[in-house]
């Protein structure tokens, strides 16, 4: 998917890695940054699998390449964002990865395992459902006052 024509971005080369096996879910986000304006590369992986090939340039993918931060959901098939999130943690070339989780699960035990592996936030959808562009609004916050990790080689 390609960044919005005519918008601003949330910083200069961010990209966003959706991932989330929900395709109404995902196209409520995508609605939400074309309302917010936002011009950001947006790509969408099914699950965390797909994911890590999209990070890592394999399975035939091109890598997507930093700046770039993950929303992903909890609940997917193959690999779920748990795992993911851990699998990332445990490669060195994609340990810093910014993830902030986007899931209908308000299991604490989830909430707990997410904050354990550094998410930069974890988020219900159906608080964020209700105006995903105040979601929108806090990423452009969060990467117009933080400094994100350098690329790693």
């Amino acid at each position: 998917m390609q960044g919005f024509t005519g918008a601003r971005a949330l910083q200069k080369e961010l990209k966003i890695l959706l991932v989330d096996d929900d395709d109404g879910d995902a196209k409520a986000v995508l609605r939400a940054f074309r309302k917010a304006n936002i011009a950001n590369e947006i790509t969408r992986a099914v699950d965390g699998i797909a994911a890590l090939d999209i990070l890592r340039g394999t399975g035939g993918k091109a890598p997507l390449t930093p700046p770039y931060v993950l929303l992903a959901d909890i609940n997917m098939p193959r690999m779920n964002g748990i795992e993911l999130v851990r699998e990332l943690r445990n490669d060195p070339e994609l340990h810093s990865s910014v993830v902030f989780f986007l899931t209908t699960s308000s299991d604490q035990q989830d909430i707990a395992a997410a904050y354990n592996l550094n998410a930069a936030g974890y988020i219900a959808k159906e608080t964020a459902g209700r105006d995903f562009l105040q979601l929108v609004n806090m990423m452009d916050r969060y990467w117009r006052i933080i400094e994100p990790p350098a690329p790693e080689h």
